[in-house]
């Protein structure tokens, strides 16, 4: 069941009228979904603290309407029926009582059109995205995405992006359209939030693993110069007099630097599987960096071809079937000719479906040949997934920690890669 974690109102912790019992108690599962309709500031009358609780517990809670309760009206009462369309009675419209208010969206589409305008009208965007995706689990309603009037109602995400790329081999021609235009939007939206960053830190941590000997005077990295010269300071004179110039050269015309992304399309990461596709496009885009993008299930495929644009990226990936990591791993070996200047990224969960040993001693034999090989069991910003913790802990055994990364850790972790320093394992990582 899917609580609503993710969404970033709060509501009044105040202990409602009716103390017949308390709601963290006894709430279903409005409690956590219908925190959104609640303000991050506490009310301040009795009335609206009342109000507030009506919505966030619903109406099938023992505080409920007959426990001092006013009844809703208006946007209230519009805005309680969207609720209760997706979590009365567990969302499954077959449970609920001959004597319960009518709930669930069915398998109409007009119906679910109008639900989905509602959330829409009375919920901020975030919120609008966490119920879409709640219908969809909970309510079987991923194959109504195939219709291209859903589909231009639906708030875009990476989420809704991910659930597109899993139908988008049944879609009907009609649909496939207005389906690349939502992916499309989403894909867009994200090279705005990532690209510049994510370019800026490469580019400084290409620039400084290039370090030079005698490097001319405006490559000199003075920082470092100053520091490796400390034991030369002179008292009388008040400065320190460099024996030796630490630099890092600028030309950026050629390629430093082999990047290989090597993604687990299996469907529990669909949200890395976007994030990745963004991710390569942007670094392909660099002249610096010679990026290569493999996706894998139980075969591999080698999607460098069309990095120029990561919806033709994701359109190429099929989500969901088997893993075979020590597969796909062998293909980017085969494709490493400079090792010690090669960061390989593995993107998965780690269940492995092929050959356990083998996998490990790939990663094993790169590592020895001077690659920098970086285990991500997630790149999103849900955090990590289940995962093999066997598997994870004989990479990190290995000196390739596995860890989740969100979008805004990414370009850090890569920058820590190329220049061959520590990774920046966040402390929560498994």
């Amino acid at each position: 069941m899917t609580t609503r974690d993710t969404t970033t109102a709060t509501t009044d912790t105040s202990t409602p009228p009716d103390t017949t019992a308390t709601p963290h108690t006894t709430a279903t599962p409005h409690t956590t979904a219908r925190t959104a309709t609640a303000p991050t500031t506490i009310p301040t009358t009795p009335a609206e603290r009342l109000r507030r609780w009506r919505l966030v517990l619903g109406a099938e809670s023992p505080t409920g309407a007959g426990g001092g309760f006013a009844a809703l009206s208006g946007a209230d009462a519009a805005m309680d029926r969207a609720l209760e369309a997706l979590y009365g009675s567990q969302g499954d419209p077959g449970a609920r009582s001959a004597g319960s208010r009518e709930a669930g969206l069915g398998a109409s589409a007009p119906r679910v059109a109008r639900w989905l305008g509602d959330i829409r009208t009375y919920f901020p965007a975030s919120v609008v995205q966490v119920m879409q995706r709640d219908a969809i689990d909970r309510l079987g309603l991923a194959a109504l995405l195939l219709e291209p009037e859903m589909l231009e109602a639906v708030e875009a995400d990476v989420h809704l992006v991910g659930t597109l790329l899993s139908l988008h081999k049944a879609m009907p021609e009609t649909t496939k359209e207005t389906a690349r235009a939502v992916v499309r939007k989403v894909v867009e939206d994200l090279e705005k939030r990532l690209a510049t960053r994510t370019r800026a830190t490469l580019t400084g941590a290409l620039d400084r693993s290039a370090r030079i000997a005698r490097p001319r005077h405006r490559d000199i990295d003075w920082d470092r110069t100053i520091r490796a010269n400390l034991k030369h300071y002179l008292p009388e004179h008040r400065t320190v007099v460099p024996e030796r110039l630490i630099g890092y050269g600028r030309a950026a015309r050629v390629v430093k630097k082999d990047v290989i992304l090597c993604i687990d399309q299996s469907g529990s990461m669909a949200a890395s599987v976007v994030y990745a596709s963004v991710f390569g496009a942007v670094l392909a885009s660099m002249r610096s960096l010679d990026t290569r993008l493999v996706v894998f299930d139980t075969a591999v495929v080698d999607l460098t071809d069309q990095l120029s644009d990561p919806v033709d990226v994701l359109f190429g990936t099929q989500l969901g079937g088997g893993t075979d990591i020590n597969r796909a791993l062998a293909y980017c070996q085969s494709r490493i000719t400079r090792p010690a200047e090669t960061v390989v990224v593995l993107i998965s969960d780690l269940y492995e479906g092929g050959i356990r040993d083998g996998m490990l001693e790939r990663v094993a034999a790169m590592k020895a040949a001077g690659v920098q090989f970086v285990t991500l069991l997630a790149l999103s910003d849900e955090g990590a997934p289940a995962y093999d913790r066997e598997h994870a802990a004989a990479l990190a055994a290995l000196g390739a920690p596995a860890f989740a990364c969100t979008p805004d850790l990414f370009p850090d972790v890569m920058a820590a890669a190329l220049e061959k320093r520590p990774l920046p394992v966040p402390d929560a990582a498994g």
